[in-house]
């Protein structure tokens, strides 16, 4: 398609991110693959190529002989144009072949709001909308992510949902496609999809019938074949040493988010956030070894050149050998250009020790924290046991080693909520600067407080509660706000960064939302809905109005789906999809939340009962490993490249 394309770049804003080549990717021949996989990341370029999880997959599935994958990301608006005048359908990066031409669409979604950007690629990939309406000529629909925990809302637009961890996945559905290939593709597309359903961790929406009561809420979801299992359990990825990916992180052409190598040095976390989706659904932890960390890093480096290596989990700092592998990665690059990153920490797993290794070969860059909430009483009640008197410690202790700026994260909207509790941000603010200028004798000390509105997800204890209408967020904001500049001499060391209401309410619908929120996303669509995730092509109106349009007729509505409580025998759109954690135990831990009960860390006490180790097969993985970070011979292989050959 490149000649057809390259026409249009011109015409385009940053026309490089369309053009393909960057570093470390890759083109496979096109007849000697049997499965061909087209990996869709829906939004921008400089969002989508970073993604862990896309690279990972591209990875894997390049590996086998029998099977290739390209990568494509959202078009922006002015491409979408172009290519719509001109006939040019969308296209993958890598070797620009038509989206259509694919066996598997393979669609990664971290946030719900990048629903209408599958929608555009799949109407200029020629592929029908919806999935009833497609053959065995058109591209199997695959979802994956976080977000295919409730896929239900795209239902109408996806053939499979992939639960859980895509390492192995994948490779199974390449196997069942390939199969049925070489036999002739017998019983059409339904066959395909019924052999996918039989698969761990797919589910196939199609195959499920949807009935709803007089009071619209969910009465079953039943299977229509024998071969469908009433229940789909998400995959787990065991022993990740054995999954070294991405190996070759790709090196973009155009400016990304994050240019970086990224090492995933655990997964899962069992801290009990009560608000956080990705740590119920994760479970169990599952740590990296030492060694297998210092493998990763090594390989990164030296494949991509970047200079800075992203140590990652939802809590880097939490690794039960944490301090020996930044001591021992930074002891093996001191002196050269790579530096480390631990973007994730939190303020009781964190001390100034590990902050200097983090910097030693690198910028002292601010310090970054999660409170999530203002007041001790609300951070009981979401489970996220930070005392204000270890964060000031901290702090003060960073301020007095020459750090000089700190960014602290914060939700509102979260159950149970009062005015009083969103206050105590700018208490706390005003204290973390007090006390900076204490232990600095600087003024020049700053924070930030950056806040965003809460989004109650499936599979979390507060998938029952009510979401906070985006009018109560808002005067929140604005009351905070207030509170910060009430001490104009501290207030103008704070600043603040919030996200209003208005998306995040359109989050939650598409969150927990079931098959009727589809023709509000494809109205949405319709009415030039693009890119919902960022601010300046988000309309909270054009949602308003398509929800009302496409759900009041059912007799739900937009807020039915967000602001309403839910009740323990309610059947949640999301409950044939198994997590691993028993509904009971969410439901138990849901009530503890309203008695502002905390809940340990099963990974240093005895077990809760949450049901994911029994259900997956697995259980938590934890160091120490016992061993030691072995410095390299050589750290830098291009430098060392450069040198004169002796003798």
């Amino acid at each position: 398609m490149f000649p057809a394309l390259e026409a249009l770049l011109p015409q385009v804003s940053k026309p490089v991110q369309y053009v393909g080549g960057e570093g470390n990717s890759q083109i496979k021949d096109w007849d000697a693959a049997t499965v061909r996989w087209a990996l869709l990341y829906p939004d921008a370029y400089e969002v989508g190529l970073p993604n862990q999880g896309v690279q990972i997959l591209y990875e894997v599935l390049n590996e086998r002989a029998d099977a290739l994958a390209e990568r494509c990301y959202s078009v922006w608006p002015d491409l979408e144009a172009k290519m719509r005048d001109a006939g040019v359908p969308a296209f993958t990066v890598d070797s620009h072949r038509p989206v259509g031409a694919f066996d598997v669409l393979g669609v990664s979604f971290s946030t719900e709001l990048g629903y209408t950007n599958l929608l555009t690629t799949l109407d200029l990939a020629g592929t029908p909308l919806h999935a009833a309406d497609r053959d065995e000529t058109h591209p199997v629909v695959v979802a994956g992510g976080h977000a295919a925990f409730n896929p239900e809302p795209v239902s109408d637009f996806v053939d499979v949902a992939a639960l859980g961890d895509g390492e192995d996945v994948v490779g199974d559905i390449t196997d069942v496609v390939a199969a049925w290939k070489r036999e002739g593709r017998p019983g059409g597309r339904r066959e395909l999809l019924l052999r996918l359903a039989a698969t761990p961790g797919c589910y196939v929406p199609v195959l499920y019938d949807v009935t709803y009561g007089d009071d619209g809420a969910i009465t079953a979801v039943t299977p229509v074949d024998e071969r469908v299992p009433a229940t789909v359990q998400k995959r787990t990825t065991i022993e990740l040493d054995e999954w070294p990916y991405p190996k070759a992180p790709l090196v973009p052409l155009a400016e990304t988010v994050h240019e970086r190598a990224s090492v995933e040095i655990f997964r899962g976390c069992t801290r009990g956030c009560r608000f956080c989706q990705a740590g119920m659904i994760t479970r169990p932890v599952r740590e990296r070894s030492l060694q297998g960390i210092g493998e990763m890093v090594d390989s990164s480096v030296r494949a991509s050149g970047f200079d800075e290596v992203g140590l990652l989990s939802l809590s880097s700092a939490d690794h039960s050998e944490i301090a020996e592998i930044t001591k021992g990665l930074a002891d093996r690059y001191e002196g050269s250009n790579t530096s480390l990153s631990l973007p994730s920490t939190r303020v009781d797993a964190f001390n100034i020790d590990l902050a200097k290794e983090i910097s030693r070969n690198g910028r002292r860059s601010g310090l970054t924290f999660a409170p999530e909430g203002g007041s001790e009483r609300i951070r009981r009640v979401i489970n996220k046991m930070v005392s204000e008197e270890d964060l000031i410690r901290t702090v003060s202790e960073a301020f007095a080693q020459g750090w000089r700026q700190v960014k602290l994260y914060f939700m509102v909207g979260l159950p149970t909520e009062e005015d009083e509790d969103v206050l105590e941000i700018a208490g706390m603010a005003h204290r973390v600067i007090k006390a900076g200028r204490e232990a600095s004798g600087r003024n020049d000390v700053r924070c930030t407080i950056s806040i965003g509105g809460f989004v109650p997800k499936p599979h979390t204890p507060f998938q029952w509660a009510a979401q906070c209408h985006p009018d109560v967020v808002d005067d929140r904001l604005r009351k905070l706000r207030a509170a910060v500049n009430t001490d104009r001499k501290i207030g103008r060391n704070i600043g603040m960064r919030y996200h209003d209401g208005q998306p995040s309410l359109i989050e939650g619908l598409l969150a927990r939302g079931d098959r009727r929120v589809g023709a509000v996303i494809e109205r949405v669509w319709r009415e030039g809905g693009r890119f919902d995730g960022w601010s300046e092509h988000f309309s909270y109106e054009r949602w308003c109005g398509a929800a009302a349009a496409e759900l009041e007729p059912k007799g739900v509505s937009l807020a039915w789906f967000t602001t309403r409580d839910r009740g323990r025998d309610e059947v949640l759109p999301w409950d044939h999809l198994d997590s691993g954690l028993e509904r009971d135990w969410l439901w138990d831990d849901w009530q503890e939340a309203l008695e502002g009960r905390e809940q340990d860390d099963c990974r240093w006490t005895p077990c809760f009962d949450c049901g994911v180790c029994p259900s997956t097969g697995t259980d938590i993985e934890v160091g120490p490993s016992g061993t030691t970070l072995i410095p390299l011979s050589v750290v830098n292989p291009t430098a060392q490249a450069d040198l004169p050959a002796q003798g």
